[in-house]
């Protein structure tokens, strides 16, 4: 079977906060890939459209440097770059004034695609729309790109959805969420969806549980006075793990359309059981040699800030009821990985006595290394008895598919795509949103109610001891964080 590429329009595309690091590191180095893979049509352009005074030379000169520090291997070939940065405008704007916004009307063109994206501060998204709205430079089919955080609670996140709505229909807001744009992640859906093998046993008759990890070796660095107003709750949990979450539980679509999809994810969120105490794990990560504690890192000795969480949950519904799900997530941990595991259920009876614990795993990779492994039980070679052990049938996405895969789009490369094509697949809904501040916001006010203090952890560890017990506690085990 031939895969078919949906063409892309011609297009306008403006970034606000064209010169931050989220532009300079990843929306920028990923338009240059696809232009590279011949997804920018010849009359498309991109604005980049900031608070500080640059003409467009320099700042070509800007993404001529950030394409040749983040672009990849593919930065530079058969003088592709030149080709790209002719496509390169810049725009010195005042979000909150009427500086530059008259120089960027002039600039859009009425037939193709215009599409703004917001890598700013969510302080900014209402007057950006309100601005893009005074001036006349949207239209029904324009599309705006917001950036998380979506708030910080449940009515921040209400209020900001009020802002967009305002000036936007839903079918026009595109709420980014880079780990839905990993390949790894739509792949679950084709592995859970696409073959007859698994989803007659994705279900709590054949599931004993379920573990996601999102693990990372750094610590909080430059984003620590973010980062200590948000926490591995508020920064990790409430979005890219939950929408893992969603993926791995939901039902099956009834076709593989935006809302389709969306309607799935959102009754997930809507199941999941409240979460008790005993059942979370907050940890901050101390100082070791060479390296600073989080308090240290932060400025405040006194923070009670997690970088680490992790927690069992249950979802209420046909498919799941009485099979837990276990999340984590943390900083300065002993290898940098993302792993879902699905740990299926013992045979019911073992024609082979007590031959140990030999349960399927399936373990999807998000990172590093993407790919699929099924751990399977098979006969140990050699004389001497039926010695039953695990092994796997691994699948690295690089090996498998070739050269392509060693060099991946990245997430912002396809989401970015996605937006001009009009595809809200892999962007999460205002209600969506909305519907997990509202399962998190009382697990986040039970621990200030209570002065809960995360427990401390060695950095290059696997995270809080107490995070073993959560599990311990139900006789399992986490699967080892590897890189």
């Amino acid at each position: 079977m031939v895969s078919r590429v949906i063409p892309v329009e011609a297009f306008d595309l403006v970034i606000f906060g064209g010169t931050g690091d989220l532009a300079r590191r990843k929306i920028l180095p990923g338009l240059f890939r696809r232009y590279c893979a011949g997804q920018m049509p010849e009359n498309s352009r991109v604005i980049g459209a900031a608070r500080g005074d640059m003409d467009n030379d320099g700042y070509r000169a800007f993404v001529a440097e950030a394409v040749r520090e983040f672009g990849g291997r593919r930065s530079c070939e058969d003088g592709t770059l030149d080709g790209f940065l002719e496509r390169m405008a810049f725009v010195s704007i005042d979000a909150r004034g009427e500086k530059g916004w008259s120089e960027m009307a002039e600039l859009m063109r009425p037939d193709v695609v215009r599409a703004f994206y917001f890598s700013v501060a969510p302080s900014l998204f209402g007057d950006l729309a309100e601005r893009l709205n005074q001036h006349g430079l949207t239209d029904d089919s324009s599309r705006i790109v917001v950036e998380k955080p979506f708030g910080r609670d449940l009515d921040s996140a209400r209020a900001l959805n009020r802002d967009l709505a305002a000036y936007f229909d839903e079918g026009q807001i595109y709420r980014i969420d880079h780990y839905l744009g990993k390949e790894t992640v739509q792949n679950l859906m084709a592995v859970r969806f696409g073959n007859m093998l698994f989803e007659p046993l994705w279900n709590s008759q054949y599931v004993d549980h379920i573990q996601i990890t999102v693990a990372e070796t750094v610590g909080v660095g430059g984003r620590g006075e973010y980062y200590d107003k948000s926490g591995a709750m508020r920064d990790m949990v409430q979005n890219h793990l939950m929408q893992l979450l969603c993926l791995i539980a939901m039902e099956p679509p009834s076709k593989f359309d935006p809302d389709a999809v969306r309607d799935e994810k959102l009754k997930v969120i809507r199941a999941l059981d409240p979460v008790e105490p005993h059942h979370i794990v907050r940890g901050q990560y101390d100082a070791t040699e060479g390296a600073e504690s989080y308090r240290e890192e932060v400025g405040d000795p006194r923070s009670r800030t997690e970088s680490y969480i992790a927690m069992k949950l249950g979802i209420s519904n046909w498919r799941w009821a009485g099979t837990p799900f276990y999340l984590r997530t943390g900083k300065r941990l002993k290898a940098r990985s993302s792993e879902i595991t699905i740990v299926f259920k013992e045979l019911n009876h073992s024609i082979f006595g007590e031959a140990g614990d030999h349960r399927n795993e399936l373990s999807i990779r998000l990172q590093p290394n993407e790919g699929i492994e099924l751990g399977v039980t098979i006969k140990e070679p050699g004389p001497g008895g039926m010695r039953l052990i695990n092994v796997p049938l691994d699948m690295s996405f690089a090996q498998a598919l070739g050269a392509d895969a060693e060099d991946p789009p990245d997430a912002y490369e396809r989401l970015i795509m996605d937006v001009i094509r009009g595809n809200q697949t892999l962007f999460m809904r205002g209600d969506e949103v909305e519907a997990a501040w509202a399962w998190t916001d009382p697990i986040i006010n039970g621990w200030d109610a209570r002065g809960d203090v995360p427990k401390t952890y060695e950095s290059g560890s696997e995270g809080p001891v107490d995070a073993v017990q959560l599990l311990a506690r139900d006789t399992r085990v986490w699967r080892k964080v590897s890189p």
